[in-house]
This record gives C-alpha cells, structure tokens and sequence, in this order.
C-alpha cells in the first residue's frame, strides 16, 4: 500500500528528483563559487546586458524579493551593480553585469552546456528534451 503511494505521488517523486538534481548543479557552479540560482541570475543578465529586476523574476518564474536577495548577493561579491541612472524611478533600477561577471561568461556558459551534455547522456536526449518541455507547460498550467 505504502509503495504504491509513493508510485503516484507528484509531490514525492518531483522533490527526489529536485534534490538529484540540485547536487549535480550545485557541484558544477561551486568551482566558480556561484549557487545554481545565483549562477542563472547572472547568465540572464549577461545574455541581456542588463535589465530591471521585475524583468529578471518574470524570466525565472521567481519573487522579485527572493530576485533582490540574489542580486544583494550577487552584488557583495562585485558581480552586478544597480543603475539607477538609466529609469526616472528611485524604486526601479536596471541590474548589470559587472567587468568581473563579464570575465565569467564563458565559464557560465560551459558549465551550463556540460550540465546539458551530461544530462542528455544520463538521462538520454529525446527524454530531457520532453522532460523539460513537460515541466514547463506544468508549470504554465498552474500560472
């Protein structure tokens, strides 16, 4: 009784899986001393150049408080700015990537293309590819 529960519990099943994940991404960014989130935060803004915090929590599906703690991390270790010259509102900035983060974008973007690699090889192809394409429409359909 207790297996099959498990054996059909979303819940269960996505968060084991999460944690699986989560210790691979977070070996793969701790050798440039960035969490997975932090990581992605600023892959974002370079890919962009920059852009207002409200944008950078719609892009990740994310707070914009919990946006602002990364960016306040991020920041501490000289990797973004705030510009607040570049709005008429005290209250917005747009967030750009400094000369330090920008000496990390390639790095960024290996580390993301071997994470790609090696879940392809590890979980085959055609399977991450419908994974991630299933995960999102998920979560679109709880937006």
């Amino acid at each position: 009784m207790v297996l099959f529960m498990f054996e059909r519990c979303l819940y269960f099943n996505a968060n084991a899986a999460v944690r699986e994940i989560n210790r691979v991404w977070d070996r793969a960014y701790q050798a440039l001393g960035l969490s997975p989130a932090h990581a992605y935060v600023l892959r974002l803004l370079l890919a962009k150049g920059g852009m207002p915090q409200r944008d950078i929590a719609a892009e990740l599906s994310l707070k914009k408080s919990t946006i602002t703690r990364f960016v306040d991390a991020l920041s501490m270790q000289d990797l973004v700015r705030r510009d607040y010259e570049q709005t008429n509102d005290r209250r917005e900035q747009i967030i750009m990537p400094t000369a330090k983060a920008k000496h990390l974008h390639k790095q960024l973007d290996q580390v993301g293309e071997q994470l790609f690699l090696q879940m392809q090889k590890t979980i085959g192809a055609r399977e991450i590819a419908a994974l991630v394409s299933a995960l999102r429409e998920v979560k679109n359909k709880f937006e």
